[in-house]
C-alpha cells in the first residue's frame, strides 16, 4: 500500500526534486531524476520520466531541457523569485532592526527554500546576522499581526510601551499602565517599524516603535481620529519627524553647501523646493518637527548647514549648541 501511495505522488516528488536540486547551472538528466525519485522510494523508468515532464509542462511548470553531450538535462526555469530578488530579500531581513536575531534567521531559512540548494548556498554566504544591532522583542510577529487586525477591523488597541533600564532590561513605561490608541498605519523609518496612531487623550497623532510594544490587546472599541487622517501623508510625516521623535512643527528655511545636495534629497525628497543662493550654497524651505533630533542632524552636517528662518528656531538652535558646549567646559578628564 505504501509503495502504491508513493507512486501516486510521483509527479509531486518530481517537481519537489526539480525545485530543490535544479537550476540553470545544475541540470538533471533522466537518470539523475530516476535516482532522486528512488531516494523517496518511488520507482521510475526513463520513458515515464519523459511523460511526467511533459505533463508538468502541460500543467504550467517552466521546465527546460538542455541538450548537451555532458551536463545536459532538465531544470526548473520559471521560479516565483529570481536569485537577485532573493538576495535583496535576505539583505532586507538582515538590515531590519525590528526583527530579532532568531526571527531573522527563521525568515532567511524560509527564503532559502524558494531557491535551489545550489542557489541557497549563495544566499547563505551573505548571511551575517549575529553582530547586527537587533531588537530583543521576540513577539514582534504577533504585535504586527494584532495591529493589522485592529486596523482592518477599525478597532482601538491597548499595549504596554517598553524602555531600556540601566540593567539593560526592557521594562514597561508608566509602571506598566497600558497605553490606548487608535492604530491607522505602519511605516518603516531608520530601520525600525513604527505604528502611527491617534491618541484620544491628547487628540493628536503619535508614533510608537513596534518592537517596544508588548501585551497588545485589540479592544472592542471603534477607532477615533479619522478626521486627522483624512489627508494624512505618512511619507511627509516620517520625513519631517527626525529620528521619529515628536516636536513642534515649523516651516524652516535652511541653507547648505552645494556638496550636501544629496543629503538634503535623501532627507526631504525630490519634491523639496531648492533655491540657488550663490555659487557655493543653496537653500530649501521645508516643514520639520523642531526637536533635539532635528538639531542633532544639523550639527552632524557641521558648518555646511545653517538655519536662515525663522529667527526663533535659529535662536533655539544656538541655545541648544551653547548648552551642549557648556556640558564640556571645566570637565576635562585627561
Amino acid at each position: 500500500m505504501a509503495k502504491s501511495t508513493k507512486q501516486k505522488q510521483k509527479l509531486l516528488y518530481l517537481i519537489k526534486i526539480l525545485t530543490e536540486q535544479s537550476d540553470e547551472e545544475h541540470c538533471m538528466s533522466a537518470q539523475a531524476l530516476i535516482d532522486a525519485l528512488a531516494a523517496y522510494d518511488v520507482k521510475a523508468e526513463r520513458k515515464s520520466i519523459y511523460d511526467d515532464i511533459a505533463q508538468l509542462i502541460d500543467f504550467g511548470y517552466d521546465i527546460v531541457l538542455v541538450k548537451a553531450k555532458t551536463g545536459g538535462g532538465y531544470y526548473l526555469a520559471g521560479r516565483e523569485f529570481e536569485l537577485a530578488e532573493l538576495k535583496l530579500l535576505v539583505e532586507t531581513v538582515q538590515a531590519s532592526r525590528f526583527l530579532t536575531v532568531n526571527k531573522s534567521r527563521e525568515l532567511i531559512s524560509k527564503i532559502e527554500k524558494l531557491a535551489s540548494k545550489a542557489e541557497a548556498g549563495q544566499l547563505q554566504r551573505q548571511v551575517y546576522v549575529a553582530n547586527r544591532i537587533k531588537t530583543a522583542n521576540e513577539s514582534i510577529y504577533y504585535v504586527v499581526d494584532d495591529i493589522h487586525r485592529a486596523i482592518q477591523g477599525n478597532w482601538q488597541i491597548s499595549f504596554q510601551y517598553l524602555e531600556w533600564n540601566l540593567k539593560k532590561e526592557l521594562v514597561p513605561r508608566r509602571d506598566g499602565r497600558p497605553y490606548q490608541a487608535s492604530p491607522w498605519a505602519l511605516t518603516c523609518k531608520d530601520e525600525y517599524y513604527y505604528l502611527i496612531a491617534h491618541d484620544s487623550e491628547e487628540d493628536k497623532i503619535k508614533h510608537f516603535r513596534v518592537d517596544k510594544m508588548a501585551k497588545i490587546e485589540v479592544l472592542d472599541k471603534k477607532r477615533e481620529g479619522a478626521s486627522l487622517f483624512e489627508r494624512f501623508d505618512i511619507a511627509d510625516y516620517a520625513n519631517k519627524t527626525f529620528g521619529m521623535y515628536g516636536g513642534r512643527e515649523e516651516v524652516v528655511t535652511l541653507m547648505f553647501d552645494n556638496s550636501l545636495i544629496g543629503v538634503v534629497m535623501d532627507r526631504f525628497g525630490r519634491e523639496a523646493a531648492v533655491r540657488i543662493r550663490d555659487d557655493k550654497h543653496f537653500s530649501v524651505r521645508v516643514q520639520v518637527a523642531v526637536s533635539g533630533q532635528f538639531f542633532g542632524w544639523l550639527t552632524g552636517l557641521g558648518e555646511g548647514a545653517r538655519i536662515l528662518a525663522p529667527a526663533s528656531v535659529a535662536d533655539e538652535y544656538r541655545l541648544h549648541l551653547q548648552k551642549t558646549l557648556a556640558g564640556y567646559e571645566g570637565n576635562r578628564t585627561d
